[in-house]
């Protein structure tokens, strides 16, 4: 009997051990950090690491990011109008896929109902024009396609090039997680906040949407849709989600200009690998082991600057479909935590630019939440890097923000000093 019930005991100790180690393997992991990316003039991609992404059969993460940084000219469909000349030219601070100092122009105006109007940008003295978008491209590849701003476009607009380091597993974020995050601000804040999620295309799934996440205006969902609108818009080449360029007018290569190389990968999958493969970027580890940034994180807490800026999120299980049917959530992307401090929402803090994209009319004057991953390697803040100091920055958020702006006004200014060092540790 006894030896019976130490067989029972063992048994069912076993079981327990089974589904504790089933838990275990199922528990959320921190997400690997690292600026691992450097920008090498030769030999680029050669000491990059990766946060473990598979690479496609005969793919390497260093031809990813060789791909990413190749600088165009005309003979490899740069143009006609363009902004850079290549991926790690607006985004390179301080490794391959981080943040710059670089901005695009945005323009527009309101019709008569007050609706947001894209402009028409007349070229080559008057002869032809470029419709249907916003950006105003600061380069050409002959001076008759040079765009300019017409004195009708009374809404003008700069916007910082984004950091895209840990893009891979914002895109790994359960569209449910930012629709529950938007619900959950409402409760706390009283109705005061709430991000807005919007639904727009998966452009390599046609016809799906998804919540939006990348751009200022969280006009893409997924990294492929965002990679391959700025191609284009950003560098004028064109490609299988966005085939047509804006205007012939010094254009000498056929369209898409982005066609597969040997491995069946176009310049579009190469970026996307690398982005994916990117680490997140990393804390000031010996500045956040101090007291005056710890200090500064519990007040960051209690003016709840963290209700927008959400501190952690985790991505959604390995396999999970995603973009559309497009892609499913690898080892290296699924279940992990993230620190982003960004709720990846839109929303009204009175710094809009007016302008709508692909959210509904509401959204004129609403912006992402700028993820604050990687602050301190930032000298100016804001959407249009306005701000030069930290202080100015938190200064300038009304609108939904303005309690939480009142909060921060409130503090001493050692409180304040331990905030800053909170921040500069990011």
């Amino acid at each position: 009997m006894t030896h019976r019930l130490i067989s029972i005991g063992v048994l069912l100790l076993g079981v327990v051990v089974m589904g504790l180690t089933g838990i275990a393997q199922q528990s959320a992991t921190e997400a690997p950090a690292g600026f691992d990316t450097p920008t090498l003039a030769q030999n680029a991609g050669s000491q990059s690491h990766n946060n473990g992404l598979i690479e496609p059969s005969g793919d390497t993460y260093a031809l990813d990011q060789q791909t990413y940084e190749r600088v165009h000219d005309v003979t490899t469909g740069l143009g006609p109008v363009y902004n850079g000349r290549a991926c790690a030219e607006c985004h390179q601070n301080p490794v391959s896929g981080g943040a710059s100092q670089f901005t695009e122009l945005r323009v527009g105006h309101t019709d008569a109902n007050g609706n947001f109007v894209n402009p028409t940008v007349l070229i080559d003295d008057g002869a032809a024009s470029i419709t249907g978008r916003s950006i105003i491209n600061d380069r050409a590849v002959v001076p008759e396609a040079q765009e300019h701003i017409p004195a009708t476009e009374n809404i003008r607009a700069l916007r910082a090039a984004l950091n895209t380091l840990g893009d891979g597993f914002v895109e790994a974020i359960d569209d449910n997680t930012l629709k529950a995050i938007a619900q959950n601000q409402l409760d706390l804040s009283e109705g005061r906040i709430h991000g807005e999620a919007i639904e727009v295309p998966v452009l390599e799934s046609p016809g799906q949407n998804r919540v939006g996440r990348f751009g200022w205006k969280d006009q893409h969902s997924s990294l492929l849709s965002f990679i391959g609108d700025a191609y284009l818009n950003e560098m004028g080449v064109t490609n299988r989600l966005r085939p047509k360029d804006t205007t012939t007018i010094g254009k000498t290569t056929p369209d898409p200009e982005d066609v597969p190389d040997e491995l069946g990968l176009a310049d579009i999958d190469h970026f996307a690998q690398f982005v994916r493969g990117t680490k997140v970027p990393p804390r000031d580890a010996k500045l956040a082991a101090t007291a005056d940034a710890s200090a500064g994180q519990a007040i960051f807490e209690k003016i709840q600057c963290n209700t927008c800026h959400v501190e952690s999120i985790t991505t959604a299980p390995v396999g999970t479909v995603i973009n559309g049917g497009a892609f499913a959530v690898p080892d290296a992307l699924g279940n992990k935590i993230i620190h982003p401090f960004s709720d990846f929402l839109l929303h009204n803090i009175e710094t809009g630019d007016g302008i709508v994209q692909a959210g509904p009319a509401d959204t004129a004057n609403k912006l992402r939440t700028a993820p604050l991953w990687g602050l301190r390697m930032r000298p100016r803040y804001m959407h249009d890097l306005k701000s030069l100091t930290l202080d100015d920055a938190i200064e300038r958020h009304q609108g939904e923000a303005e309690q939480v702006e009142r909060r921060f006004d409130q503090l001493s200014p050692a409180q304040k000093q331990q905030l800053r060092a909170f921040l500069n540790s990011l």
